[in-house]
């Protein structure tokens, strides 16, 4: 059903339905293939609705549009995190992982040396430590 609200604007119309939200907590306990039915069956009533849209439908069905597409991205955002997850159990422990398993972190955090590559010291740097150690002085206090 349509109401207008006439405080402020008559020829605006808001949209009262309300259809049943998809919940994400209810869609993680669905296996992939009872999620991948649920999505194809969401674009196909977000496509006939697109096309009541075209031919000049009922507005509860123009209200309804944003809900089935809320409802696709709720969808997609669940199997995609559990393919994350998975291939997140696949890849531990490997030293080379896909960019995208790799930690984000700030562009100069990424190319930074590690502590070992810091820790490492040249020839050069090791015979002039051991010619000329590090002296130590002891202060008497008077």
């Amino acid at each position: 059903t349509v109401s207008t609200q006439s405080t402020w604007d008559e020829t605006r119309t808001y949209c009262c339905f309300r259809m049943p939200k998809v919940r994400a907590a209810d869609l993680r306990q669905k296996p992939k293939g009872e999620l991948l039915k649920q999505l194809q069956d969401l674009k196909t009533e977000l496509a006939q609705l697109r096309v009541a849209k075209q031919t000049g439908g009922a507005s509860s069905k123009l209200c309804k549009i944003k809900f089935v597409r809320k409802g696709i991205a709720r969808v997609l955002t669940v199997l995609n995190t559990a393919e994350k997850r998975n291939l997140r159990k696949l890849y531990k422990g490997k030293k080379n992982k896909p960019k995208n398993l790799r930690p984000k972190r700030t562009k100069s955090q990424r190319q930074a040396l590690s502590t070992y590559e810091k820790s490492r010291k040249t020839r050069k740097q090791v015979r002039r430590l051991k010619q000329f150690p590090r002296r130590i002085y002891a202060v008497k206090i008077a």
